[in-house]
């Protein structure tokens, strides 16, 4: 789960490290800041390259933000709806450094990055530096400390002050990455987060009761992670553009389909581990996915791909009927591949429900036919 900026600025506040003065609006008329000066505006969404694609302004007076919010909130930026944007007191006169901790699941470690230039071009620079450090408060305040040591005293003791803080925040969060570009040093040493990037790890959210409580509390910011929260599986809406709705269970497989129909050219709507297991002989977990599935704007077919080993696929079959019965606003036509325990019982089920629904074993084909059919 990628957190807002607005959010992950609450939480490194809440934990010790200094942000910009702020507030989150969600329409040009809630402007009653609580600071005076220039100021940036912030289009909240959860994506990166915001910089470049416009989506931060600055503002140099607060006459300046009606104009700027009214152009921002509403639009679309990567597929995302800027339905936010966070106003905060601009950070003049500051060096900008770079610092980010983020998972190495091959290495079993963690990556620690720092740059003495932080900002938009990062990316770019040739001065970034690397570490690898096991993953332990110990070895990331080392590894922190040890990268500070090279950017020389200036820069290096600030850096190594954040350091501390954030690498006891990514473990104790269970966090994926936690990177801070800019981390604004200022003339008297002292550190702010000019931008953050976190993203949590939605499997540990009910270990983590602040990041569960704040998803709660903001669901519509995080529709996903508080559909896991609630529901006990995961839907992910990988492209509120997507043509093709996905019934598939198996992280890994359905990951691989993913990849496969976006290579070809498809545009998948959604990732699903739906766990047939579960089920317990309720519809009640399809019926969820196929309404989240009908909302989608351009869906225009369904692909259901299960592959069982204990589950019945005749009794998931069953299932499936009902649900379609209970979700009659989708429409588009189905094309499913089931495999496994009882799949010609399944597959005489489906002839029989008299929907439109075409059956196909081979997986390339059925992907093909998903993505064609509906057309």
């Amino acid at each position: 789960m990628l957190m807002l900026e607005h959010d992950a600025k609450e939480i490194l506040a809440r934990h010790g490290l200094a942000v910009p003065r702020g507030r989150l609006v969600a329409s040009a008329q809630e402007i009653d800041l609580p600071f005076a000066g220039p100021c940036v505006v912030k289009a909240q969404v959860p994506t990166g390259g915001r910089g470049k694609a416009g989506a931060i302004r600055k503002a140099s007076t607060a006459a300046e933000l009606p104009a700027i919010l009214a152009d921002l909130l509403g639009t679309r930026l990567k597929s995302h709806t800027v339905a936010e944007c966070r106003i905060e007191q601009a950070i003049e006169g500051a060096r900008e450094l770079y610092l980010s901790f983020s998972i190495d699941p091959a290495a079993a470690a963690v990556t620690v990055l720092a740059s003495a230039n932080g900002g938009m071009e990062v990316e770019e620079a040739a001065d970034v530096l690397r570490a690898s450090a096991a993953p332990s408060r110990e070895g990331l305040e080392q590894a922190t400390r040890d990268l500070a040591h090279r950017l020389g005293p200036d820069l290096g003791a600030p850096l190594a002050s954040a350091g501390r803080l954030l690498a006891r925040l990514f473990l104790e969060l269970e966090l994926t990455l936690l990177e801070i570009n800019p981390l604004f040093v200022q003339g008297d040493g002292s550190v702010v987060a000019g931008d953050v990037k976190l993203i949590a790890d939605d499997n540990a959210l009910l270990r983590q009761p602040e990041l569960a409580a704040l998803v709660r509390a903001r669901r519509k910011a995080y529709p996903d992670a508080a559909f896991k929260l609630e529901h006990g599986f995961d839907f992910v809406v990988l492209d509120p553009e997507g043509e093709v709705g996905l019934v598939t269970t198996g992280a890994g497989l359905s990951m691989k389909l993913i990849d496969e129909m976006t290579r070809s050219g498809a545009r998948p709507f959604n990732f699903l581990d739906i766990r047939t297991g579960q089920m317990r002989g309720s519809p009640e977990r399809l019926i969820l996915v196929l309404r989240r599935i009908a909302q989608g704007r351009k869906i225009r077919s369904v692909l259901v791909n299960i592959f069982a080993g204990i589950t019945d696929l005749g009794e998931f079959a069953r299932l499936l009927i009902e649900a379609l019965d209970a979700v009659p606003e989708l429409d588009a036509p189905l094309v499913v591949r089931l495999v496994g325990n009882g799949e010609e019982a399944a597959a005489a089920l489906l002839e029989a429900c008299g929907r439109p629904m075409i059956l196909e074993q081979d997986l390339e084909r059925a992907v093909a036919l998903a993505v064609r059919v509906g057309a």
